[in-house]
C-alpha cells in the first residue's frame, strides 16, 4: 500500500498584500478596534477539554486579548504564557489579567525546547503566514508527554461553509488579513508532517453558557441559539471547527 503524500493546503482568502510587518499592522488595527473575542464560556470550555494540571506551565499562541492564558492562570493556578504577534492585542491582554504576555511570531517562538506542558492554538494557525512552520514550533517548545491542543476551521462545516456555499455560492470570510481551510483528516496530516501526533479530536459547534451574561448573548442571537442546539446531531466531519489534542511525535512514550 502507498503512503499517503503530504498535504499542500492551497484554499486561501487573503485580503491583504504578504508579509509580517503587514500582517502584524492587520491585527493591530483589528485589535485597536472591536478585536476578535469568543463568550468567556467559550474558553472556560477550552479549559475543561484540556484538564490542565494546577501548578504547571501553559503557552498561548496567537493568544489575542489573552482571555484563555488568563482563566487558566486564575481558575487552575497555571503559569500560563500568551504569546501575539500584534502588540495591540498584547496591551488589551495586560490590561485584564495576571497572566504573562509578549509580542512574538508564532512561527519564531523565543521560548527554549520542551519548555511548556500546554500549548494551546485556538482559530489562529490557519491565519498564519507558513502554518507548518507554526506547527512545528509548538511541537518543539512542548514537553514530552505535554499535550497541545489546536483549534481548526473546516473546510465542509455544515452550519458554516456549506451553508454559506448554498445560500451565497461564497465560503465564510473572516476580518482577518489570511484565512485557510481543510477537512478533519487533512489538518491531522498537515500537524503529523510538522512533529505532532494527533491523539484525540474534539468537534466544536458551540459551547453552552456557563453564566448569565453568556445566555443572555444567545437570548439577544437567537439563529446561534439553534445552532447550538443542533450541536449534538452534527456528525464530527461536519463540525464548524475540529479540537485537535497532539502530543509531541517523538516523545508519545515519555
Amino acid at each position: 500500500m502507498s503512503e499517503t503524500p503530504p498535504i499542500d493546503i492551497r484554499f486561501e482568502i487573503r485580503l491583504n498584500q504578504d508579509g509580517v510587518d503587514w500582517t502584524r499592522r492587520s491585527y493591530d488595527q483589528i485589535y485597536q478596534g472591536d478585536g476578535i473575542r469568543q463568550l468567556d464560556s467559550f474558553y472556560r470550555w477550552l479549559l475543561r477539554v484540556l484538564d490542565p494540571t494546577p501548578g504547571s506551565r501553559l503557552l498561548d499562541v496567537a493568544t489575542g486579548e489573552g482571555v484563555l492564558p488568563n482563566f487558566a492562570r486564575s481558575l487552575y493556578s497555571i503559569d500560563a504564557i500568551g504569546c501575539d504577534l500584534s502588540s495591540e492585542a498584547a496591551k488589551i491582554a495586560r490590561s485584564e489579567g495576571a497572566a504573562t504576555f509578549c509580542v512574538s511570531s508564532g512561527e519564531d517562538l523565543p521560548f527554549p525546547a520542551a519548555e511548556f506542558d500546554y500549548v494551546t492554538c485556538i482559530g489562529s494557525l490557519e491565519h498564519f503566514l507558513d502554518m507548518r512552520a507554526g506547527a512545528r514550533e509548538m511541537a518543539r517548545v512542548l514537553k514530552p508527554g505535554g499535550t497541545a491542543l489546536i483549534l481548526l476551521p473546516n473546510t465542509y462545516s455544515i452550519l458554516g461553509n456549506v451553508y454559506a456555499a448554498l445560500k451565497r455560492g461564497m465560503s465564510t470570510i473572516d476580518p482577518q488579513p489570511l484565512q485557510r481551510y481543510a477537512a478533519r483528516a487533512e489538518w491531522a496530516l498537515l500537524l503529523e508532517e510538522s512533529g505532532l501526533h494527533v491523539a484525540r479530536t474534539v468537534k466544536y459547534e458551540r459551547e453552552w453558557p456557563d453564566n448569565l451574561d453568556d445566555a443572555r448573548w444567545y437570548m439577544r442571537h437567537w439563529r446561534t441559539a439553534v445552532h447550538l442546539l443542533l450541536t449534538p446531531v452534527i456528525p464530527l466531519n461536519w463540525a464548524s471547527c475540529f479540537v485537535y489534542l497532539c502530543r509531541r511525535s517523538d516523545g508519545d512514550q515519555a
